[in-house]
């Protein structure tokens, strides 16, 4: 006897917040020449690097933990001069658990609460859009680089 279901699991149950790059005076959106590194602590106390050394874009995705109240990213700026810009990124959220089916392993979706930052060279993060689910197209952080020129 072979038993089947109807329900289609999805391959991709990952859930990724959209970040935009922008400049605090308007001037620019795209991080054209300068190198961007992202850096967060696992929950076993090891670093994972997420962006390692981008340049020339204007949006990035980065993952969310499933059940973490809080998430920590580190940012690191390299200039063309060899200026080392860093700073850190707390984004709090809301967990809720997601269920297709009995049949599909279960994910998180996420509620964005609140975000605060240190302000070395960044200006200002802006939430957008505070519902993250599999829907990757939404834009969820505005990022304000100041102006260092």
């Amino acid at each position: 006897m072979v038993a089947c279901t109807s329900i289609d699991c999805p391959v991709q149950n990952r859930v990724y917040t959209l970040y935009t790059l922008e400049k605090a005076n308007g001037d620019d959106d795209t991080l054209k020449v300068d190198t961007l590194f992202i850096t967060t602590e696992r929950a076993d106390g090891t670093d994972s690097l997420l962006l390692n050394g981008v340049t020339g874009i204007s949006s990035f995705e980065l993952p969310i933990s499933y059940t973490q109240p809080e998430d920590v990213f580190c940012v690191t700026l390299c200039d063309t001069l060899g200026n080392i810009y860093e700073d850190t990124i707390w984004v709090k959220k809301d967990n809720f658990p997601h269920f297709e089916s009995v049949d599909c392993q279960a994910t998180y979706f996420h509620q964005l609460t609140g975000v605060r930052y240190t302000e070395n060279i960044i200006d200002s993060v802006v939430i957008d859009n505070s519902t993250v689910n599999y829907d990757a197209s939404n834009e969820h952080f505005h990022i304000y680089f100041k102006d260092r020129y």
